[in-house]
């Protein structure tokens, strides 16, 4: 690999830390923060036991005493207000550059206008200011692009769906060639693969690709349906090797006391430097089927499922409420 090309790391990359933002009365979990906090405890406890974390908090002093058996050695607390909780959606997008994160603070704006995001969009900007990174931040790109719609293989590609990139509502007045361009220009891309496939039900973010298929080591790609398997069979590496779709099982139909489908999918997973966290549903033959596939590719790693019952009830899972930082990326 060329050392001074920048590239988008896979998740499996080495980190410094996962950003997670905590739930509040001021979010759409006021209704039921209870039951989305124990989700967020079990999260926190999973992810500080092995690595940093840092979580954002309108107050962290309310946050504080929630994390009695998380490992505190590992957790900072910043205070700043959030519209939502899906970092992976606003929080920095990672390239390296040689050793050298460079952090992307693309435009956000919800989704396609479909919430308010005046906090979040600033996130990154604030965060910079509070002196966390000691990575270049390149601030507001002009291009509308979440975390969770993209996907690297650590070797070039980048993998997204139509459906999301060319909605009406992000880049508008952009074609498919001129975002190809831009992901290649910003996220050192050799190529892009853009997958067409309807979002999940209940899903909000116009068929993010970490709700349905996901880059794993060794040219594997795990994926949600034989659609998927099929689409992504017929794509190479940007070197010319085939990649080598696997089936996750599909959770059983789940829907909110509204009777609202939610997108449950065992897709959206998060990579971290010891661990694979994977979100359950109370479905024990699908939890330990999906467990037993991501154990199988994942060697190296410990899995654990956390259970993401609570979060699916605002249309996402675990990968969506983390953003991992690379190594090199924080100042300490």
């Amino acid at each position: 690999m060329n050392h001074h090309h920048r590239f988008f790391p896979p998740e499996w990359h080495p980190q410094d830390a996962v950003l997670v933002a905590w739930p509040h009365l001021g979010t759409d979990w006021a209704y039921m923060l209870d039951e989305v906090t124990s989700c967020y405890v079990s999260l926190a406890r999973a992810i500080a036991s092995e690595e940093r974390l840092i979580i954002l908090a309108p107050d962290p002093d309310e946050v504080k005493p929630l994390l009695r058996d998380v490992n505190m050695d590992h957790v900072s607390i910043y205070a700043l207000p959030t519209n939502d909780t899906w970092t992976r959606d606003y929080g920095p997008i990672a390239v390296v550059d040689g050793d050298q994160p460079r952090l992307l603070d693309f435009t956000f704006n919800a989704w396609g206008m479909k919430f308010a995001a005046d906090c979040d969009n600033q996130v990154n900007q604030r965060l910079t200011a509070l002196g966390l990174f000691a990575a270049p931040v390149e601030n507001h790109l002009d291009m509308v692009l979440e975390g969770g719609s993209i996907e690297s293989d650590g070797n070039g590609t980048v993998m997204t769906t139509r459906q999301c990139l060319l909605s009406a509502n992000r880049n508008d007045a952009w074609g498919q060639q001129q975002i190809e361009e831009e992901l290649k220009h910003r996220l050192g891309a050799r190529q892009v693969i853009w997958i067409d496939h309807a979002p999940l039900p209940g899903d909000d973010t116009d068929a993010h690709i970490d709700t349905m298929a996901r880059f794993c080591p060794d040219n594997i790609v795990l994926v949600v349906d034989d659609d998927l398997s099929d689409q992504i069979g017929q794509h190479r590496d940007a070197d010319g090797n085939a990649y080598r779709p696997i089936l996750l099982p599909q959770p059983e139909p789940m829907e909110d006391e509204l009777g609202v489908p939610m997108p449950a999918t065992y897709a959206n997973f998060l990579i971290t430097n010891t661990q694979v966290l994977m979100p359950t549903y109370g479905q024990e033959h699908n939890d330990q089927e999906a467990k037993r596939i991501i154990e199988s590719i994942f060697r190296g790693r410990s899995v654990m499922g956390i259970d993401c019952r609570a979060l699916i009830k605002q249309h996402g899972s675990l990968h969506c409420a983390t953003m991992q930082l690379p190594r090199n990326t924080l100042i300490i």
